[in-house]
């Protein structure tokens, strides 16, 4: 029987992971709907590029950047963010 994914989120050994599951994962997001909001308002950036699709696939290597703050999905470790947040200049 498969295992669920940790609450830490996916990783790549795992597929990939939606923008809004991610947000939320990373606790950019309260909700779904919080999550749907950002997304859907351009306050959320994909590899540098505003995404507006929540259903977004991410894969190991995307970045995801909200409120400033820049996230490397990853499987490291068997984390959802391999090296954590970083800072935009």
């Amino acid at each position: 029987m498969d295992e669920a994914p940790a609450a830490s989120g996916a990783t790549a050994a795992r597929g990939p992971i939606r923008l809004d599951q991610f947000l939320k994962l990373r606790g950019k997001a309260h909700s779904g709907g919080e999550a749907k909001h950002r997304i859907q308002a351009g306050e959320v950036l994909v590899n540098g590029v505003v995404e507006t699709h929540r259903s977004r696939k991410l894969l190991e290597g995307d970045t995801v950047t909200v409120g400033g703050e820049t996230i490397a999905v990853g499987g490291a470790a068997g984390n959802a963010v391999a090296g954590g947040p970083t800072r935009d200049p």
